[in-house]
């Protein structure tokens, strides 16, 4: 079983400066654990499509019931792979994300894609899809529960983080930063990570990992 999650976004702004934006949403104060980012592969494609592939480093906070699966020691970052296609013609930016380690306890998939608006000029639509999924043998579908709650926390913290970029590439300062969003979301991860302790504090067979 994957969990799968699926959002549609309006971003106000034309789609020349959302693609800016997107190379340089990082650092901002949304997403400060995002610890380091490099371009491992460019190119040029020969129908003039941009390709580029980044590694990502970030904190892995995880919560206490995690702590089980992982033995002393493990590094507690996580490793992202993002390929990004620019199509200049088609006017879109596709990307796609995936963790490299700690891929046992939770895998998550995401595609984006970023395409010019034909109905609202200046507008860019945004399609979030991700996938989640966990090899925790019993404890597969609380783990994506909580994964879930957390991405969909984070991917509203992404967006709060691209509309930052946007804001300095305009001059501007964020007025706005939509703490009760952001709350919400998190509320929700809690939730979910409330439940998992739950699941964990009962007994069980002895572990398999697969």
């Amino acid at each position: 079983m994957v969990k799968y999650f699926c959002n549609n976004t309006d971003i106000k702004s034309a789609w020349d400066h959302v693609v800016t934006a997107f190379w340089q949403r990082y650092p901002n104060p949304f997403s400060t654990h995002v610890l380091t980012e490099d371009v491992v592969y460019r190119e040029v494609t020969a129908d003039n499509r941009l390709f580029s592939r980044r590694l990502l480093m970030k904190t892995n906070r995880l919560p206490r019931w995690a702590e089980r699966f992982f033995p002393g020691g493990m590094s507690r970052s996580v490793y992202i792979i993002e390929d990004s296609i620019v199509d200049p013609v088609n006017r879109s930016l596709t990307t796609y994300t995936w963790n490299l380690n700690h891929t046992t306890l939770m895998s998550v998939e995401e595609r984006c894609v970023f395409k010019d608006s034909v109905e609202q000029p200046a507008t860019t639509q945004l399609k979030r899809e991700a996938w989640i999924s966990s090899s925790i043998y019993g404890f597969s579908k609380p783990i994506q529960e909580f994964g879930l709650a957390r991405f969909k926390s984070n991917q509203v913290k992404a967006m709060k983080g691209l509309e930052y970029a946007l804001s300095n590439l305009q001059g501007e300062t964020p007025q706005r930063l939509l703490r009760d969003t952001v709350k919400d979301a998190s509320e929700k991860a809690k939730e979910a990570a409330k439940t998992l302790a739950s699941a964990a504090a009962v007994p069980q067979k002895p572990q398999q990992y697969v």
